[in-house]
């Protein structure tokens, strides 16, 4: 009987688990891909995570769920309490007849004050309102304090997206239903309220 080498059987072993293993990693690919969360899903209502530790203060992102814009936005502690001053000049300062989550009732329209998020659609004919969040905005005048103005017919709305008077659209911008799973996680689209959460 011949000897049998001892290194080549080992490399052939080796050579032939490995070229299995690749194999087998190509074929599973596309089954663990489609475990994901496909287009159609995503566009008929899955939630969207969003990572807030990416977004500095003063600083605004868009994102979409559901074939909608949203609009993230950190506002500073002055901003937060500068809101109260814009009461008086807004058509619906409580939003009571605006479409908001119960737990974005408040002078902030927000779960969280420093987070706003936002339906990124004018109320009025669902143009994209813009950003203008410099106070006193050359083309908003001096008395401006920070928002958005919708470039089709003029509405105005505050940063907590609550319209002011003289706007063509007759309530606020909307907001989604939203939660955080953690301090730095936003989840658009998933609303843990009826979980009893705040």
């Amino acid at each position: 009987m011949a000897d049998v080498d001892q290194d080549r059987r080992k490399f052939l072993t080796v050579a032939t688990g490995a070229t299995a293993a690749v194999g087998a990693a190509f074929v599973a690919s596309p089954f663990v891909a489609s475990w994901g969360l496909s287009e159609r899903a995503k566009a008929l209502g899955a939630p969207v995570s969003v990572d807030l530790s990416k977004i500095e203060v003063g600083q605004m992102i868009t994102v979409v769920w559901r074939k909608q814009p949203i609009y993230i936005f950190k506002r500073t502690p002055a901003i937060v309490a500068g809101l109260v001053a814009n009461d008086p000049k807004l058509k619906d300062p409580k939003s009571k007849e605006s479409d908001q989550p119960a737990y974005a009732t408040n002078e902030s329209r927000a779960r969280r004050d420093d987070i706003a998020v936002l339906i990124a659609t004018c109320t009025h004919l669902g143009c994209l309102p813009k950003q203008h969040f410099d106070p006193g905005d050359a083309e908003l005048g001096a008395d401006w304090p920070g928002g958005f103005r919708c470039p089709c017919h003029g509405s105005r709305f505050d940063m907590a997206g609550r319209v002011f008077n003289g706007s063509p659209a007759s309530v606020n911008l909307r907001v989604p239903p939203y939660s955080y799973p953690t301090d730095t996680t936003l989840l658009i689209g998933q609303d843990d309220a009826a979980q009893g959460a705040a």
